[in-house]
């Protein structure tokens, strides 16, 4: 098996947040954690009220941020948290990065 059939070791996913997630400092706390855990992509407060990001990592790893999302995110309240996996290949991410609202 070649490495262009292997599967990938990275997975792509976009995440909506909804509920009391903007001016509570949700977008800092995400990037924070997501650097911590080594995870590539970006995060963006939306017209609607929501947050939006796109992450990139190992699928543990995502699974780990989307948990902490969903529930562990300081001062905010999460009534619902959207996880849509993207396909591959994702744009090209070298870091963490706060985007403006979209």
């Amino acid at each position: 098996m070649t490495a262009s059939q292997e599967a990938p070791l990275n997975e792509c996913r976009r995440v909506l947040a909804q509920g009391r997630v903007q001016g509570v400092g949700f977008r800092d706390s995400c990037l924070q954690q997501a650097r911590a855990l080594g995870i590539k992509g970006w995060v963006r407060n939306r017209s609607d009220g929501s947050v939006e990001a796109v992450i990139q990592g190992a699928p543990a790893v995502l699974d780990a941020m989307c948990r902490w999302l969903a529930h562990d995110v300081p001062g905010a309240r999460v009534d619902a948290l959207q996880v849509q996996p993207l396909a591959r290949p994702c744009e090209n991410m070298s870091g963490f990065e706060r985007r403006p609202t979209a």
